[in-house]
């Protein structure tokens, strides 16, 4: 039987105090919108329906961006309630079949809640996810009569003071049949506190006409909850940041102090690899076997070889790392950096929109910019590439094997030749043949006795 979805996306988010909508803020650096989004798609719902209000336009522009023609964005506006953003996306849903109803503010649902969902929803015109908290202040209750079966949802508003009591809540995930949506959807009203049209009317609505309804409570709380404040969005980073961990953990990696690193949603890492206390991912990270990264680390959309090593406190972004290379402490790669198998990069070096061939060394207060460097080259400490003019950036070219003193200065455009050797000290304006020996200094002076006048 084909399930069609419908993620509602249209609430102000108002607790969140944010010009952004509150199903646009990151979790873990992407929208939390998508986690329902490519779990609905995952589980090959057709079609995936958003119901979006609050900007959403930016909504509709995220989506498409990212799934074409393969989610539906409709328009709620005002918002009137969860019943009416299903009235304004039946016109989108077949006519029978089952229809899956998601919440944008809940990333993290998974799989097995639905086919949980899916197993108790046999036969049923309504079943929905429950869960049992010991606060469930602003939560609909759900009411069940003396056998456990489920009479009606009462939202917090609308219930008295013995259902305010009730600690079974209702978690916005549905399972219907569709036939039962489109026959009742028009029906509901919006009589109650807050004048809205609620879904959860439908529970009553199947009661009436005799079908059947299922409340399903899941064992984990935490994976239903919807993110509502700043301090919400914080506790769901950590959440999915701790379920990553396991699962590179079951796969062989090593993640010290779990509870101290940021991972990111799209991370993969080889066997025997480490991840050290205090890293933050962000974007897309790969990592190879066998690499070792931290202490302290932050990767964004990188990819580092295998037996590689970030050391403590380097910051690398949109970069690459070749097999058996070595960073750090205290180094920065920059967007377009590309360090090439067996390349050391060390303590207080830069490395931006460059690539360092094989072997290649900086292992010392070093900028290399916009720089193609060969293989087997030895960059000493303090050499800057002078890339830019004020204007313009202009390349430099290190071939294979030069040697490149301390304290040298590379004004670009510039080409060192192969086997090249720059003594320190020296500014580059011009070409170096390959061979040659590149030396630019003022004439070293004495002055005897000097100091001693100059302490007079």
């Amino acid at each position: 039987m084909n399930t069609a979805c419908v993620i509602l996306a249209a609430g102000l988010g108002k607790r969140m105090r944010s010009r952004l909508a509150k199903v646009l803020h990151p979790v873990l650096d992407r929208p939390m919108l998508l986690y329902p989004v490519e779990l609905a798609l995952r589980l090959r719902c057709r079609p995936v329906v958003v119901v979006a209000g609050h900007q959403e336009e930016t909504v509709r522009q995220l989506l498409g961006g990212r799934f074409g023609a393969g989610v539906r964005v409709v328009r709620q506006w005002p918002p009137r309630g969860t019943g009416h953003a299903l009235l304004m996306a039946r016109p989108a849903l077949p006519r029978t079949g089952r229809l899956l109803v998601l919440c944008g503010d809940v990333p993290l649902l998974t799989a097995a809640e639905v086919a949980r969902l899916r197993r108790g929803a046999r036969d049923t015109a309504v079943a929905f996810l429950t869960a049992r908290l010991s606060d469930p202040s602003g939560y609909g209750r759900v009411v069940r009569d003396g056998r456990g079966e489920v009479l009606r949802i009462v939202e917090h508003a609308d219930a008295g003071a013995a259902e305010r009591r009730i600690d079974e809540i209702n978690t916005g995930v549905y399972l219907l049949d569709l036939a039962f949506v489109h026959s009742t959807i028009g029906a509901l009203r919006a009589g109650n506190a807050q004048r809205e049209f609620y879904l959860t009317d439908l529970v009553a609505e199947a009661r009436k006409r005799s079908r059947a309804v299922a409340g399903i409570e899941v064992d984990d709380a935490e994976l239903v909850l919807g993110i509502n404040t700043r301090l919400e969005l914080a506790r769901a980073e950590e959440i999915l940041s701790a379920r990553l961990a396991r699962a590179l953990s079951r796969r062989g990696v090593t993640i010290h102090q779990p509870s101290s690193t940021r991972l990111c949603a799209d991370v993969r890492a080889g066997r025997d690899s480490e991840i050290l206390p205090g890293c933050q991912f962000s974007g897309r990270v790969r990592l190879g076997r066998g690499c070792r990264i931290g202490p302290y680390a932050v990767l964004r959309d990188c990819a580092v070889g295998d037996g590689a090593s970030i050391g403590p406190f380097c910051v690398l972004e949109d970069c690459v790392v070749g097999k058996d290379a070595r960073v750090g402490p205290f180094s920065r790669l920059r967007p377009g950096a590309v360090l090439g198998p067996e390349v050391h990069v060390g303590n207080f070096v830069e490395v931006k929109k460059s690539r360092l061939g094989r072997g290649s060394k900086a292992n010392h207060l070093t900028y290399l910019g916009d720089a193609v460097v060969g293989r087997g080259v030895n960059v000493g400490a303090g050499t800057i590439t002078c890339n830019y003019d004020g204007t313009h950036k202009h390349p430099t070219v290190i071939e294979d094997g030069a040697f490149i003193g301390s304290d040298t200065q590379l004004v670009a455009p510039v080409r060192v030749g192969k086997n090249a050797v720059i003594g320190a000290g020296t500014t580059v304006t011009n070409d170096v043949p390959a061979e040659a020996l590149a030396v630019s200094r003022v004439k070293q002076t004495h002055v005897p006795g000097y100091a001693r006048r100059r302490r007079r």
